[in-house]
């Protein structure tokens, strides 16, 4: 009977668990993620469904926004003008199977039988012979690599529980606002008629997605089908250098890192695509004269920034070099700086920071920003400080080990601060919502202006300080 039990454990790990790992880790012969400037892939799974389906469509082309439905057979074979609706309007059409069960419980034969199945019904009611595929729960078995070969297996970077009531419209925006980003592949489900789904779930799916369409046409970025997010990160990736699997496996252990920590420590992710993630933490050294006149002592509490790291990697292997990232930081920068006030306005657990605190090592031109750009004294914080940010380097850029060997002694981390009272003179905007619950003084009853600065000194400076990563 043991015996029975480990080759049954066996079986399921060559079978099963291990394909779904490397394929989920490694993305090995699967798509899920794009590299993009401005356009976003969103995806729908499970139906179509005769009542939410229709409304997706209106809304979707209400916002010019084309997208890929991966369907289940049985439920493509009850609607066949939905079907071609989708396919008329411009969107794709993918295989979800005939019905929503996982690979791992069926013979290699039968995927292969349910897949045929509902391809046909994809081309019946089109015209076209689809090869996009997505396995039910993303889960594929061993044989799938090799009998899907004719199939462009298609996962997702970001999903959202929003087959559960539950969760809500809003809590579901706000999980969906966080992962508003380029390159992005977007899982949504139209239909909750699949097992563990709630069949009104969509309704709440359908609300959030109309404001996190509005925001995405408002920053500028394209929602596109899964064959041109393709076809986009193609391009991307030939301008870009070759990333070996070691180097994946690195980057992806990095940010997994990154995501306890930020668990561990409380740190905040920034909102509406900010480049900044924050906590307060009490200050730890000595005091801090910064260029307005203020001063941060020790243990004085502090926002402390970090940059999204997930960001600056997508940043590093899209830019032609480190220049390039510079002034697409610097940009970034700009534009993150009022939403951190939008985002810490009128909150009680910010209302004592005396300031704005980090280290980094790309900071020639923070000045422009409002920033005081200051040297970490000496000691053992500024070793291990220099150690981190130059392993934090060699991990998140394509040529990092080369960079850090030709240029280590002249990537110098120094502290950047910024008083609040000069971050709301500068960021905070004309409205009261936007006006500090400590904010009592005078000079601050008067209406607010931002700062009007352009990016030309601050562009330059951070193409200065670029250089010192390049050969």
């Amino acid at each position: 009977m043991e015996n029975l039990v480990l080759w049954g454990f066996y079986i399921l790990t060559f079978y099963a668990f291990l394909p779904g790992l490397v394929s989920r880790t490694f993305g090995f012969r699967v798509f899920k993620r794009g590299q993009a400037n401005k356009e976003i892939a969103l995806t729908f799974d499970d139906g179509p469904d005769p009542v939410y389906t229709p409304m997706l469509l209106d809304l979707l082309k209400q916002y010019n926004a084309k997208a890929t439905f991966f369907v289940v057979g049985i439920y493509a074979e009850k609607h066949p003008e939905l079907l071609k609706r989708m396919h008329d309007e411009g969107h794709i059409i993918g295989i979800h199977n005939y019905v929503h069960k996982s690979n791992w419980f069926m013979r290699p034969g039968t995927v292969k039988k349910q897949i045929q199945r509902t391809s046909d019904i994809i081309f019946n009611a089109t015209g076209v012979r689809t090869t996009y595929y997505r396995p039910p729960w993303g889960i594929v078995n061993l044989f799938d690599f090799s009998n899907l070969g004719y199939l462009q297996i298609i996962l997702w970077s970001s999903l959202f529980s929003d087959w559960r009531r539950k969760v809500g419209a809003e809590r579901l925006r706000q999980r969906m606002m966080k992962k508003l980003r380029p390159g992005e592949v977007l899982l949504l489900h139209d239909c909750g008629s699949t097992l563990g789904a709630d069949i009104d779930a969509p309704a709440n799916m359908l609300e959030a997605l109309q404001s996190v369409l509005e925001e995405g046409n408002r920053r500028g970025y394209a929602f596109v089908t899964i064959p041109e997010m393709i076809a986009i990160t193609d391009q991307n990736k030939a301008a870009a250098p070759a990333i070996g699997w070691f180097k994946r496996l690195l980057v992806s252990c990095w940010m997994t890192w990154e995501r306890l920590f930020h668990v561990l420590f409380r740190v905040e992710a920034g909102v509406a695509d900010s480049v900044f993630n924050i906590r307060v933490v009490p200050y730890h050294g000595k005091t801090l004269h910064l260029t307005d006149g203020q001063t941060i002592n020790n243990k004085d509490p502090v926002i402390e920034l970090h940059l999204d790291n997930h960001k600056l990697y997508q940043m590093m292997t899209e830019s032609r070099s480190m220049m390039h990232v510079a002034i697409r930081l610097i940009r970034e920068v700009e534009k993150g700086l009022p939403k951190l006030a939008e985002q810490i306005a009128g909150r009680p657990e910010f209302a004592k920071a005396r300031g704005l605190y980090g280290i980094t090592m790309i900071n020639r031109g923070a000045e422009q920003f409002g920033f005081s750009v200051l040297d970490l004294p000496k000691g053992l914080f500024d070793k291990l400080t220099r150690i981190y940010l130059k392993l934090l380097l060699r991990v998140l850029h394509p040529a990092g080990n080369k960079r850090v060997k030709q240029q280590g002694k002249r990537l110098s981390p120094r502290i950047i601060a910024m008083s609040m009272d000069e971050f709301w003179r500068r960021y905070g905007g004309t409205t009261d919502t936007l006006k500090p619950m400590w904010q009592t003084s005078k000079a601050f009853e008067e209406q607010l202006q931002p700062s009007g600065t352009t990016l030309t000194h601050s562009t330059y400076e951070n193409a200065n300080a670029a250089g010192e990563f390049n050969s």
